[in-house]
């Protein structure tokens, strides 16, 4: 695996590679992260990964400056998983002067994860945009863990006419269910226990729908009360159409039920289609 800092280098390394697809990191990689490198073997000639932990999507009072930095570990991940090309840029090789432009996604930015994180998906989309321009791919991964983000940028390359494929890979999970998360390693041991509450909790609301509860108000409270009971601070769970992340409508469209709370320390998110 070759690693490039620079953007010209990596563009140079990228000429006759044939198809290229592309899986963005901000690194502190497990196996979730893994297991997409592995999928993008399946969509192209070469796989490249990027690495950078981007501030534009971090809030003021966020974990940016304590956020996991694992650059030699990863490599030798990425490495083992076969992939071609790594980008690893430093902030000044990516932002050499103040970002002045963005990109601003519509208003389901502010829904959801963007009530909470302000700002987050104008980072997300503003970063995944450059990056798509630096890498140049044919096919571009991400996890449906984050499944807000993977529908905003879905929406961004659609909209911006970008010539790449959005193809999102499924949450993996530990055997317990609890969705692999980088910040899964601030919990304590008797957090760590807990954890899996959340998808049991969004499991539940999946079952009662298809058994034929259609009050979503209602199965939002009470699985926010169940979290809430035990020791969780939720800041939201909510059934949406997967399409486009609106309230449920007429007919059975397809739906994701999606949730953040906080356990002690971290922030969890998880969610569960159906």
């Amino acid at each position: 695996m070759k690693i490039h800092s620079a953007i010209p280098d990596l563009r140079a390394a990228l000429k006759n590679r044939g198809k290229v697809v592309f899986v963005p990191t901000m690194g502190n990689l497990h196996a979730g992260h893994i297991a997409l490198m592995q999928q993008a073997r399946q969509h192209g000639d070469t796989v490249v990964a990027s690495l950078f932990v981007n501030r534009l999507q971090f809030g003021p009072n966020e974990d940016f400056d304590s956020y996991p930095r694992t650059l030699d570990a990863d490599c030798q991940k990425l490495a083992a998983a076969g992939v071609d090309l790594l980008f690893a840029p430093g902030e000044r090789d990516l932002y050499p002067e103040a970002q002045q432009y963005y990109v601003d996604p519509p208003a389901i930015q502010n829904e959801l994860e963007g009530q909470f994180r302000p700002g987050h998906f104008r980072g997300v989309a503003t970063v995944v945009l450059k990056l798509f321009n630096i890498v140049a791919p044919q096919t571009a991964l991400f996890g449906k863990k984050d499944y807000q983000q993977l529908m905003v940028l879905r929406n961004m390359t659609r909209q911006l006419a970008l010539p790449i494929e959005i193809v999102g890979g499924e949450t993996v999970r530990a055997d317990d269910g609890l969705a692999l998360s980088s910040r899964n390693g601030y919990l304590t041991a008797d957090e760590r226990a807990e954890a899996p509450r959340l998808y049991r909790t969004l499991c539940t609301i999946r079952d009662a729908v298809r058994a034929g509860e259609r009050d979503f108000a209602r199965l939002e409270r009470d699985a926010a009360a169940e979290l809430n009971a035990h020791g969780w601070k939720t800041d939201y769970i909510a059934v949406r159409q997967q399409a486009d992340l609106q309230a449920p409508g007429a007919g059975s469209p397809p739906l994701v039920a999606l949730a953040a709370s906080r356990l002690g320390t971290p922030r969890l998110i998880d969610n569960i289609e159906f």
